[in-house]
């Protein structure tokens, strides 16, 4: 007969004193990343494998979801946990420049630019917006045109980051508008 285990008290998933329909409903600069609740990540739409062209490849593997559209595009889109290592405490931005750092050593703060993507909300729509960084990638002949967006929220303690490379400078800038459009970050539900 197998052994069963005791129940546990639930942890509750709301933070005292937090409004996160508030902190939903407006614009997330760097500079709010404190507004998030301690602790509870963000997560990504799949908004952009309802986009037309766009078809979802891998989905949700280790936290990791793909997306190709018919103009040889493939977008990269996940959400990391535990980034605590590259938090620094109250600054998001130099946060996500660490991460940019980490994941490339040659990856320099003057490489990367402000950038804006969905806050939640409707595709189409009007609505709030987060504050990313975002690496251009080289412009070599014969290279695809790449661009890398990423934050950290080091409250939240977890991080977005979304690859879009495409065959071209064209299709990556339609690509970059259908991201901007479709696929959001979404704000912690507690």
């Amino acid at each position: 007969m197998p052994a069963s285990s005791p129940a546990g008290i639930a942890t509750p998933s709301i933070t005292p004193g937090h409004d996160a329909e508030a902190v939903a409903a407006r614009d997330l600069p760097f500079s709010a990343g404190g507004s998030l609740a301690a602790g509870v990540p963000v997560r990504l739409s799949d908004g952009l494998g309802d986009a037309p062209g766009w078809k979802r490849g891998k989905q949700d593997v280790a936290g990791a979801s793909e997306y190709r559209n018919g103009a040889g595009c493939l977008v990269a889109a996940k959400v990391r946990e535990n980034q605590w290592p590259l938090a620094v405490a109250g600054d998001d931005k130099a946060s996500t420049e660490a991460l940019f750092h980490y994941l490339d050593a040659s990856i320099l703060p003057s490489y990367l630019k402000p950038a804006k993507l969905r806050w939640g909300g409707e595709p189409g729509k009007p609505g709030p917006r987060v504050q990313v960084l975002v690496l251009d990638g080289g412009k070599r002949a014969g290279a695809r045109a790449t661009a890398s967006y990423a934050r950290v929220f080091a409250k939240a303690g977890s991080s977005v980051y979304i690859s879009v490379s495409c065959p071209n400078a064209a299709a990556l800038a339609a690509a970059r508008a259908d991201v901007a459009d479709r696929l959001a970050v979404l704000p912690p539900s507690a």
